[in-house]
Formats: structure tokens, C-alpha cells, sequence
């Protein structure tokens, strides 16, 4: 059966500020480069006209371009100028979001490039654009994501009726397939009841053999949901951005998830413990957002630089 298209969900990631810069040319001849010069190509100003040109062409990317998503522009700026055979045209567009501004900045100087074309081609036909690229980019996922490759994680799911048989596990489970798909190294997963001796003793049984042991379950506001008051008789240090970050950016799923009490943190030997929500979907929602970070945490819980 022919799938349909799908424009790529980025609501999980982090909103940061995003810059691109690109730049192209376009060949002319002397003659007409002189013409640009002096301001007496008759339709106007090529280089001011093309620059406004590039910011509107960065402003109509989603409109043009089926799979990028409409972002909000911050800034843009756009700069074109007449060098010995061309005219070089240089675009930087930045602004906060969830994806980047390489598109809008390639956009912003073939529109500038084209621009020039149109106001120059009553005078000839030798004209070329070339060399369209992304020169940088910043801010985004490449600057600070690291996967979790190489790191050995342990998963423990902490349910009364898991446990006990009257139902089956599936966060756990998925958990686990989650990691591998990132590259961890799934030590194993055990199955514990709301019971603060036995959490106690599955996650201190996976002290020194885990880099990183994640719990779901327990983290709700019922009497029997006692995952975090362990996990803090346990930890040596919080991380309480990596916690605030769930709650915070799970309300983009689902309001519930301020109901959640789950505590990221340092155990001893430098392990890193987190607690995820006890639901399939509320664990795997909260784990993608901070996945990204647990290595980098990981490295500094054992002495590492920034």
C-alpha cells in the first residue's frame, strides 16, 4: 500500500537560536557589471533591489519548498556585491526554533541571484550562476547531540501489576529497543513492584556495570508510586534540568506530564539514573528529549571537560 507523504515532526526538539549563512554568484560581463556599478541599469538598483529580493525569498521558503516547515524569521541579512567577474551575493538568516535556516539562507541568495538576472538580461545573454552553498550553519542538533553509542544501560520497571503478572510490560520493552536503535549497549532489564527495598537493591545491583539505568514506573502522585523518593536516597547529585526539561517539554503531548515527579541524577561511580513515566508512550516521549544529553552528562558525572 503507497504510504502518504509526511512533513518530519520536530516537536520534540529544543527551540535554540539557529543561524545559516550561504552564498552563490553570478557571472557578467564587464560591461554590464560597470552598468551595476554606476547605478544606470534602467530598471534600478540591482544590488539593493536583489537584496530585498533575498529577504523575500527567505520569507517564502514554505510556500515554495513542499517539506520545509514555516519557521519564524528572527533575522535576516542579506548582502550583494560586485566583484572582478561577478557579483557575490551573501545571505545569513537566524532565528530561535526547533529546526534550521539552511534553506532559507540558500533561498534568500537565489532569489538575490535570479533578481540580478531579470534586471540585467536586457543587456545579455552571458550570464551564469554558480556556486550556490551553505558556507555555515550553527546552533542546532550537531552543535550539542551526542547518541548514547558505546554507553551500557540498564532498564528496571517498576510495576505492582507488571510484576505480579497481571499485565505485561511494554515501556520496558520499548526502552530498551530505544537505546539499542541509539547504540547503547541494553545490559538487561528487571521487573520490580512499587516497593521501595527492592528498587533500592535492582538499581544498586546495576551500579558499576551501567553507565546509565533507567526506571519507568512509580513516578506518579499515588501513594504507591515511590520511584523518586528512592531515587533521590540515591543520587549524589541532581540534574534538575534534565527533569524539568520533561515535565516542561512534555506538556507539548500531553498536560499530564506536570504530574510526573521524575528525578534525573548522579549515583555513585558516576552512573546516571533516570526516571520515565510508566506509560509506553509517556516514557518514550520523555526519553527523547533529553537522550541527547545523557552522554554529555554521563562524561562530566566521571570528571570530564566541557
Amino acid at each position: 500500500m503507497r504510504k502518504g507523504i509526511r512533513l518530519v515532526d520536530v516537536s520534540s526538539k529544543f527551540e535554540t537560536k539557529r543561524y545559516a549563512k550561504a552564498r552563490g554568484r553570478i557571472r557578467l560581463p564587464e560591461d554590464v557589471l560597470e552598468l551595476i556599478k554606476k547605478g544606470k541599469v534602467f530598471k534600478g538598483d540591482v544590488l539593493t533591489v536583489s537584496e530585498i529580493a533575498g529577504v523575500l525569498g527567505a520569507k517564502k521558503v514554505p510556500e515554495i519548498i513542499p517539506f520545509c516547515h514555516p519557521i519564524p524569521i528572527d533575522a535576516i541579512e542579506v548582502t550583494a556585491r560586485v566583484e572582478d567577474d561577478a557579483v557575490l551575493v551573501e545571505a545569513v538568516v537566524s532565528g530561535v526554533w526547533r529546526t534550521g535556516y539552511e534553506v532559507e539562507a540558500v533561498s534568500a541568495v537565489s532569489a538575490a541571484l535570479i533578481n540580478i538576472y531579470d534586471m540585467c538580461k536586457a543587456y545579455t545573454d552571458d550570464m551564469v550562476i554558480e556556486d550556490i552553498r551553505l558556507v555555515e550553519k550553527g546552533g542546532g542538533k550537531s552543535d550539542w547531540y551526542e547518541d548514547v553509542s558505546g554507553l551500557k544501560v540498564a532498564v528496571i520497571v517498576v510495576s505492582d501489576s507488571v510484576y505480579s503478572g497481571k499485565a505485561e510490560d511494554s515501556s520496558g520493552s520499548s526502552l530498551c529497543r530505544a537505546f539499542e536503535e541509539a547504540g547503547a549497549q541494553v545490559l538487561g532489564k528487571v521487573v520490580v513492584p512499587d516497593d521501595r527495598k527492592m528498587l533500592r537493591e535492582a538499581v544498586e545491583g546495576f551500579i558499576g556495570s551501567s553507565d546509565i539505568i533507567v526506571t519507568t514506573g512509580g513516578t506518579g502522585a499515588s501513594l504507591r508510586d515511590i520511584t523518586p523518593e528512592v531515587s533521590g536516597e540515591l543520587m549524589v547529585k541532581e540534574l534538575c534540568g534534565l527533569s524539568e526539561a520533561m515535565r516542561i517539554f512534555g506538556v507539548k503531548f500531553t498536560p499530564k506530564s506536570l504530574l510526573s515527579r521524575a528525578k534525573v541524577g548522579v549515583l555513585r561511580e558516576g552512573c546516571i539514573l533516570v526516571n520515565l513515566p510508566g506509560s509506553e508512550k509517556g516514557a518514550l516521549e520523555s526519553l527523547s528529549i533529553i537522550l541527547p544529553l545523557l552522554k554529555h552528562a554521563w562524561k562530566m558525572s566521571k570528571g570530564e571537560r566541557h
